[in-house]
């Protein structure tokens, strides 16, 4: 409501100024631009109402989930945004007495999150696997790209699995919620 009342008031302010502003002739340009009115200040209430406040959050346990994450694109936004995505859910889970369990299951274009990352994705990297975060990688994706698997960030052979696209179904098929927070 409060929004819709500033955006009226500063269509009328703004009709306002179009019909006082003189109509300007060659001789007349810098008088024209005196009579033009000065926007309005921002008002400390309108800056406050853009500021965060905390709710009173009522929320039952989380109680056990079971995600999968699959990673697929090579773009470095999406990437950290799906890592800062899965760090969020485990603090909201763990702070509402629950525990989930996150596989991130890279294939395609994904698997360039563990070649040569950034300091600032290793920390981020190890904070997730420190908590549990299982980082599994596709087979298919390392052949098809001529990746040895020694060569990405901290990956065994115990997180290679045969086809990243199936191993997202079959963890779904195990109960694991398949999330896609790219929408």
């Amino acid at each position: 409501m409060h929004v819709q009342k500033k955006l009226i008031l500063a269509v009328i302010a703004s009709s306002l100024a179009v019909l006082s502003v003189p109509t300007v002739f060659a001789g007349d340009a810098a008088s024209a631009v005196s009579a033009v009115p000065a926007p309005a200040a921002t008002t400390v209430a309108e800056t406050k109402a853009s500021e965060y406040v905390k709710p009173n959050v009522k929320h039952g346990s989380y109680g056990q989930l079971n995600i999968v994450v699959a990673l697929t694109s090579d773009d470095k936004g999406i990437q950290g945004m799906k890592l800062r995505n899965i760090a969020n859910g485990l603090k909201a889970v763990e702070s509402w007495k629950g525990k989930m369990n996150v596989t991130v299951v890279l294939y395609a274009k994904g698997i360039t999150l563990l070649k040569n990352p950034d300091e600032q994705t290793q920390k981020k990297l190890d904070e997730l696997k420190h908590q549990g975060v299982q980082i599994k990688v596709c087979d298919n994706t390392l052949r098809e790209q001529g990746i040895d698997f020694h060569n990405l960030y901290h990956v065994t052979d115990a997180d290679i699995v045969p086809s990243g696209f199936a191993e997202v179904a079959y963890l779904q098929a195990k109960k694991h919620f398949v999330i896609d927070p790219v929408n």
